[in-house]
This record gives structure tokens, sequence and C-alpha cells, in this order.
């Protein structure tokens, strides 16, 4: 039955595809590329800026096993680099002493002699150039590995200072990423307080990824608050004085009684003024 089921789906979705195909034709791809398009941003519109912020403030822990084991590793380094400046002290040391005691072989063969003493025993010129032969060898080969042990040394306390400057500057990009979450957890507070914003969602990981989705966050509150202000200023209305009943009865009083007289005094002075017949008297309105 299940084989019968998956069967008969394999078969719809090849007939669909040949339809869209044979409708579409090589516009097919476009379509699906745009419609997937669509639907992934259709679902990451619908997430809450608080989930994404919630989201943000889990990323930006999960830096903090990593920080521990970077700091766990330099401090293994820094034991490593006392233990290797131990052993270059020592090593060091031990050329110095050798170094002397070839000196003393040395000045031994300046003078000529059959036998040589060396504490209680007694040696021969030969067996004493041999020895110094030997020893003069050994010196060279422990002068070589103290100058890899000192090159060694600076080596890792390079790698050393560097994982330390490392290690700050992390420290430091996430206090400002949380200090970024901070206010913008202020700021969505503020904005859903006037009004609900939409949704922000955004991929990425760690570090980059805490910064990335910051960044969109930012960018859509920005665009709410915009939006509200937009919204805000259409429902304002339009501001309209208030006619004062009292100032213009006053006014109109003031024009008839004395601005009518002043008009017609100034049309008689003009030389081309009309004569015209007196004016009637008004007749008060009942």
């Amino acid at each position: 039955m299940v084989i019968r089921l998956i069967k008969y789906s394999a078969i719809t979705v090849v007939g669909l595809g040949l339809v869209a195909g044979l409708l579409l034709g090589g516009d097919l791809i476009s379509y699906a590329r745009s419609g997937a398009r669509s639907i992934q941003s259709t679902v990451k519109d619908s997430i809450p800026i608080d989930v994404e912020l919630r989201r943000a403030r889990v990323m930006v822990e999960d830096i903090i096993p990593e920080l521990q084991a970077n700091i766990r590793l330099i401090a293994q380094e820094e034991v490593e680099i006392a233990a290797l400046e131990t052993d270059i002290e020592q090593s060091e040391q031990r050329i110095a002493d050798e170094r002397q005691r070839i000196a003393r072989v040395r000045a031994q063969l300046d003078v000529v002699q059959a036998r040589y003493d060396f504490g209680d025993r007694s040696y021969s010129r030969a067996q004493v150039a041999e020895e110094l032969s030997r020893r003069f060898e050994r010196f060279k080969e422990a002068e070589v590995i103290l100058s890899g042990k000192h090159r060694l040394l600076e080596t890792r306390r390079g790698s050393l200072d560097a994982a330390v400057q490392m290690l700050d500057r992390t420290r430091g990009q996430k206090s400002e990423l949380e200090q970024q979450i901070e206010s913008l957890a202020g700021k969505y507070r503020l904005v859903q307080a006037a009004s609900s914003g939409p949704a922000v969602h955004v991929d990425g990981s760690k570090l980059a990824e805490s910064r990335k989705l910051i960044d969109q966050i930012r960018k859509r509150l920005n665009v709410a608050e915009r939006v509200l202000a937009h919204q805000t200023r259409f429902v304002q209305t339009i501001p309209i004085d208030v006619l004062d009943e009292k100032d213009l009865l006053v006014e109109v009083d003031e024009y008839f009684e004395h601005g009518a007289s002043t008009h017609d005094d100034e049309l008689a002075l003009r030389p081309d003024a009309v004569q015209t017949a007196p004016a009637l008297p008004v007749v008060p309105v009942q």
C-alpha cells in the first residue's frame, strides 16, 4: 500500500512537472526559484522580533565556550613557554660550563708534553686531542640545538601574543554585541508599545552571524519606526483657527461706521469721479 502510494505520488509529481514544463518552457526553473524564495521570505517574516532577539542572545552566549577553550589553550601555551625558557636557561648554563672545560683542554695542548694529567689520571697527547675533538663537536651540536630552541621560543611567544590579542578582540566584540542586542531590545519595546512591528529573521553563525542578525534587526526596527511616523502624520487633523464671533462683529461694525465714509470721501476727491444719486437710507430689517 505504501509503495503504491509512493508510486502514485511520484507519477503525479512527474506529470505536474511535465505540464509545467510545457506551459512555462525554459522559464520553469526561474518560476520555481522565485516561488521558493517567496515562501522562504514569508516564513522568515513571520518570525517575531523578540524570538530573533532571543536567538541573537543565544548565539552570543555560544561564544563563551570558545572563549573558555581559547583561554585554556593560552594558559597551556604559557606553561609550555615557561618550561621552554627554563630548558634554554639550563642549556645555556651547560654550554657555558662546557666552553670553559674545552678552553682548559685546549690550553693544555699549547704545551708539548708526552703525558697530560687530569685529576688522578694521565693521558697521552693523542688521547687529549681526541677528547678535545669530541667535546668540540658536541659543543657545536649543543649550540645548534640551543639556537633552534631560541627560534622555537620566539615563534611560540609570537603565537601566544597573537592568541591573546585575538581573545581580547573577541571579548570586546562579544561585549559590543551584547550592548547592541540590549539596545535593540529596548528599541523594540518602544516600537512594540506603539504598534506591533514586523518580524525579522537573519541567517548566520557565531560572531559574524550575530552581527548580521543585529544589523538586520536594526533595519527592520527603523522601518517600523518610519511606518509609525508616517501613520501618525496621516491621521493628524488639519489645525483650524477658532472663529471669535465677538471680534468679527466689532470688525464689521467699525468698517461700516468708519470705513464706508472714508471710502466715499476718497471717491469724491477723484476728478473722474462719477456723480451718483444720494444713497437711500438703510431701512432696518424687521
